[in-house]
């Protein structure tokens, strides 16, 4: 975690020694406002408010910051930031969070009253963005430049009306728990994958549920071929880095939880096999397991955050790669369990490893809730952007959970539809299935695929997750840093604080 320290306040800011302070300016009928109490303690530091915010022509938008040099030597801090939170909602707050501490970059420390009269989900909502916001990855040796270097501690001034200072300290602890989960998630999918092959994601996987508390095993290409995972061996069959199966376990104290699992696409470097991506397609493929990543890191996080369900987490982890052994289109993959699968089209590799996890989640692990996400289709990233990732479901308890658990998180879903009437498409003459659609009137590539996997769920309530557009970003913007988004690590870990209380499924 790039910030080392939020500490809770219910003391005014007025006396503060940090190095930036973060004034929250709202919006008021297209007007900005400021608090009373930030006024006077903007005029103590030779400021004024209303001359600074007319001056820039600030709307106290969601996000929006207007910087101030404090020019008093008497004053220890040197930066003054007016941050709009808009409406006040949880979506704005995180953005306002996010906001003054991508600004504050290069100070040591910043304090700040954007919580402050707030609730302990607004509170936990303005940590999340700015720790969010706080974190870089570089590369092992590259050299990092002071001038953006997250801050190092933020002081939260709730005020008295707020949350007590238990409550708001409760909410900075789950605020903490999540953004390090979408740190480390963004870690392994930003890692090149020269170093990140499926034996260094199962390593990782063991470090993390070794500090975790969780029990992991980790299938080697041995192991897969004797217990007949055929469809995570064809897969990675054109690698010299052979693939890996992870399987993650966390059992917590008590009798009848729920037990669900999770399974996340790891294709650690995607080139599309034998059917080839272009070189401008294959440049974000280090992130094909970024759902994967996700997993892991929401995994490492249940203990701290509190979560009273049993999970365990599959996550199939192999390179798609153009080797002389590489699986061929047309080929037939025998799938864990005995069904098979006529390849069309090798690029469509990550349903095949998620097929089999999938298959052996249902045979074995006798799950009440099967989740799975992936990467999986750049249909989902046409339809719906970068924002949102498709959510398909066969229950509708279990897609309204997830659904909350992503605007509570930030991390939205959008529901899909699964048309039973393109299920026909993926029909094969030689195997049980193809693995893309066969009819070129049927398009929808990404319900196609969601069709495909509902076939191994065995009829459970099972959700899929294609967060193919919003796992990758292209630049900043709000929470959301460059590069690998750690998308659904906070979503899940939202969604599995609240499961306790659905009913088990009788057997």
């Amino acid at each position: 975690m790039a910030v080392h320290e939020v500490t809770v306040e219910t003391a005014p800011l007025t006396g503060t020694t940090a190095d930036v302070v973060a004034l929250a300016v709202r919006a008021v009928d297209g007007t900005p406002a400021a608090s009373e109490d930030a006024t006077s303690l903007a005029r103590s530091m030779g400021l004024d408010l209303a001359t600074g915010l007319a001056r820039a022509r600030a709307k106290g938008d969601a996000g929006e910051v207007v910087d101030l040099a404090v020019t008093d030597p008497a004053v220890p801090t040197r930066r003054l930031l007016l941050v709009g939170v808009g409406a006040g909602s949880l979506v704005h707050l995180r953005r306002a969070g996010a906001a003054a501490a991508r600004r504050a970059a290069g100070a040591g420390t910043l304090a700040t009253d954007l919580a402050a009269g707030l609730d302990e989900e607004a509170v936990r909502a303005v940590v999340e963005g700015a720790l969010l916001a706080a974190y870089r990855f570089r590369a092992e040796g590259a050299a990092r430049d002071p001038r953006t270097a997250p801050v190092t501690e933020i002081a939260l001034h709730v005020g008295r009306r707020g949350p007590s200072a238990r409550g708001a300290t409760r909410a900075v602890r789950l605020a903490t728990v999540t953004a390090a989960a979408a740190h480390r998630a963004r870690d392994l999918a930003n890692t090149p994958s020269q170093l990140k092959d499926p034996a260094w994601l199962a390593r990782r996987a063991r470090e993390l549920g070794r500090r975790s508390g969780l029990e992991v095993t980790v299938r080697d290409e041995r192991a897969l071929a004797a217990e007949g995972f055929g469809g995570v061996l064809a897969v990675g069959s054109g690698s010299a880095r052979p693939p890996r199966l992870v399987e993650m376990s966390y059992r917590p104290r008590g009798r009848r939880l729920p037990h669900v699992v999770l399974v996340g696409k790891g294709i650690t470097f995607d080139s599309g096999g034998l059917s080839l991506k272009p070189r401008e397609a294959m440049v974000p493929m280090k992130t094909d397991m970024a759902a994967g990543g996700a997993v892991i890191a929401a995994m490492a996080a249940l203990r701290e955050a509190g979560v009273r369900a049993r999970v365990t987490a599959l996550v199939p982890a192999a390179e798609n790669l153009p080797g002389g052994s590489a699986l061929r289109p047309q080929d037939v993959v025998t799938h864990y369990g005995g069904r098979t699968v006529e390849v069309l089209n090798t690029d469509a590799e990550g349903r095949l490893v998620l097929a089999d996890a999938l298959a052996y989640a249902d045979a074995h692990l006798d799950p009440d809730l099967l989740v799975d996400l992936a990467t999986l289709t750049g249909a989902a990233s046409l339809g719906l952007g970068r924002r949102h990732a498709a959510l398909y479901s066969t229950d509708e308890e279990l897609a309204a959970g997830l659904l909350a658990a992503g605007e509570s998180s930030g991390e939205r879903l959008w529901r899909m539809p699964l048309v039973d009437d393109y299920r026909p498409a993926m029909d094969s003459d030689v195997a049980d299935l193809r693995n893309t659609s066969g009819d070129p009137h049927v398009s929808g590539g990404s319900i196609t695929a969601a069709l495909f996997l509902r076939e191994f769920t065995g009829g459970r309530p099972w959700a899929h997750l294609d967060i193919a557009g919003p796992a990758r970003a292209e630049r900043d913007e709000h929470e959301v840093t460059r590069g690998g988004t750690g998308f659904g690590a906070r979503l899940l870990v939202r969604w599995l604080e609240g499961l306790a209380a659905r009913p088990v499924r009788e057997s």
